[in-house]
């Protein structure tokens, strides 16, 4: 039995088909298909019932499913420890980040971080902030930007790195929009442009119109910030967004006011990695680059 195998068994039994398992991991699917043979073969026991068409895992395959986890978890770990033993200057790291962010934010730390470590891969995604959390938690991702999420720091480290206050955003010649402020209690009858539900402001907007006795009109969920504006360009509704996104925007057809409930509702940026689990020393050296940036952000007047 070989740290291959194990690994051949487990995208098996996750993808629960030979064929896509073999695409996955490119090999040819009878060299699969033996190699899993070998595997029963020296465990004695098989793993899959291979009756139907769809693949299932057997009780004792079930059992060597939880216990291979664990195997190739702290193989992972001693090859990623090794291998930063062996070159420190070389390295991956996978970030999750949110959409809500804004990009000339994100763009400055990057910036920030590669001319320090210019060899270092940094392999952005661009998700809401619930899946990446689930990310960090499936270990997809090694280091994660999320917005109001409850943090169970029992499974994560957090660093929280700065509140930023959601404003109203509608077309300038919207009747609110030659007011100083706004309540949410206002925006009952509104058409609403919101962040799709993986997005925690989603979350974050809903509860915040509940307690205020109703149930926003939502016209549009979307991922993507630059199409929320297209559509409240087009008057086809209102949006609340953060105040750095409201301040990105171009000169134009949309303005801007403060909510009233602005300590009620905000978005607030946190980053975080897995507990307990390996860092690399790239991806620690980027926490401390981010560390400083938005410490730095926060100080300049």
């Amino acid at each position: 039995m070989d740290i291959r195998q194990l690994q051949y068994f487990t995208e098996v039994a996750k993808s629960q088909s030979f064929t896509k398992a073999a695409s996955y991991l490119h090999i040819s699917q009878p060299s699969l298909s033996k190699a899993i043979k070998r595997l029963e073969d020296e465990l004695d026991v098989p793993l899959f019932h291979r009756s139907s068409k769809q693949l299932h895992l057997t009780d004792a395959g079930k059992a060597v499913l939880n216990n291979t986890k664990h195997v190739l978890d702290s193989f992972h770990h001693l090859t990623a420890e090794l291998s930063d033993m062996m070159d420190l200057k070389k390295g991956e790291i996978k970030i999750g980040i949110p959409p809500i962010i804004g990009a000339s934010f994100i763009a400055q730390l990057i910036s920030a971080y590669k001319e320090q470590h210019p060899a270092v891969d940094l392999r952005l995604t661009e998700v809401g902030s619930k899946r990446i959390k689930q990310g960090i938690d499936d270990g997809t991702l090694d280091i994660g930007f999320i917005c109001n999420i409850p943090y169970q720091k029992e499974n994560f480290e957090v660093v929280k790195m700065f509140k930023d206050p959601l404003v109203f955003v509608a077309h300038q010649e919207h009747p609110f929009s030659k007011r100083e402020t706004i309540s949410i209690a206002e925006l009952e009858n509104e058409p609403l442009v919101l962040y799709q539900n993986d997005f925690s402001l989603h979350d974050s907007i809903i509860d915040a119109c509940l307690k205020n006795g109703f149930y926003p009109q939502v016209v549009c969920e979307s991922t993507q910030k630059d199409f929320m504006l297209e559509m409240v360009n087009a008057r086809l509704g209102v949006a609340l967004l953060p105040r750095q996104i409201a301040n990105e925007m171009p000169n134009g057809m949309l303005s801007s006011l403060p909510l009233r409930e602005s300590d009620l509702i905000h978005l607030e940026l946190g980053m975080l990695w897995k507990k307990n689990m390996y860092l690399s020393h790239a991806a620690r050296a980027f926490v401390e680059t981010a560390n400083r940036f938005f410490q730095s952000s926060q100080d300049a007047p």
